[in-house]
């Protein structure tokens, strides 16, 4: 009898550890998530206290007191919305025209040698050049319209999706090639079910960098002979030096940044549950 108490007792000793390291743990993510919350509040309020010192010049980068009076008449107006809702549009636009052609071109020059060498050269003298240097050929070609704001983005994402995308075919395992071509799979079942497939991961985290290109590219976009959007509000309110307003539609372009984030890896996390595992 002695001897089944002194299991019991080592049973029950273990659980109570693994009880107490449970909690611990549980209580280390609560205190990661409080900090994550308090720590943007703590930098507004520090930000606030030195404008009140006079710290800084509120002239140049105000206060958050004076950002949060001009941003309530702009919400309640409905201003503001209509401007992010013109941006919104641009980007995911812009976005699509840019990452479907990406893929699939992606996925075409990781596959088959023979189109990688014709337009890896292109891709290669091609994609340093600024995006923003070609605005004015864009502008010429498209004109002051919509299009060229979206195709200005669009060429933006398109080479970092493209280039991910090989990169991610290039890095699957011959062995599922072989398999594929030994089961007699034709050339669409090569994109279907080995190279898509393989690809996601990096195919994901090009559609993330390409998503923050075009957010930088909508600022730029914007400036050519746009009414409306957020970048539109940023380079009028420039000119009126108008710094509370520049910060309040550089508060929206974050929220849109993060909204757009949430999506792609809310997605991604649907299409390849297995990454995070």
């Amino acid at each position: 009898m002695s001897a089944v108490e002194d299991k019991l007792n080592r049973i029950i000793k273990i659980e109570e550890v693994s009880s107490g390291t449970d909690k611990s743990l549980q209580g280390r993510a609560l205190l990661l998530k409080v900090l994550s919350f308090l720590s943007p509040l703590f930098l507004l309020l520090i930000w606030e206290i030195l404008a009140r010192l006079n710290v800084i010049d509120v002239r140049l980068f105000s206060s958050p007191s004076r950002i949060f009076a001009t941003l309530v008449p702009l919400i309640s107006s409905g201003e503001l919305l209509y401007h992010t809702l013109i941006s919104a549009g641009r980007i995911f636009l812009g976005f699509i025209a840019g990452a479907v052609p990406g893929v699939i071109l992606g996925l075409s020059m990781g596959l088959f040698p023979p189109v990688r060498a014709l337009l890896m050269p292109l891709v290669a003298v091609t994609f340093p050049i600024p995006k923003l240097a070609i605005m004015p050929l864009i502008l010429i070609v498209f004109g002051l319209g919509e299009t060229s704001k979206i195709f200005t983005i669009a060429i933006g994402v398109f080479y970092l999706v493209l280039i991910n995308t090989m990169a991610g075919v290039l890095n699957i395992d011959t062995i599922y090639m072989d398999v594929a071509r030994s089961f007699g799979a034709n050339r669409a079942q090569f994109y279907t079910t080995v190279a898509f497939p393989g690809a996601l991961p990096m195919i994901f985290a090009g559609l993330k960098l390409g998503m923050g290109t075009a957010l930088l590219l909508i600022v730029a976009a914007e400036l050519s002979a746009a009414q409306a959007g957020v970048g539109w509000m940023i380079w009028r309110a420039y000119d009126m030096f108008d710094i509370e307003k520049m910060f309040c539609a550089l508060i929206v372009l974050a929220i849109l940044g993060y909204i757009f984030s949430y999506a792609l890896d809310f997605v991604e996390k649907v299409v390849i549950p297995w990454k995070n595992r």
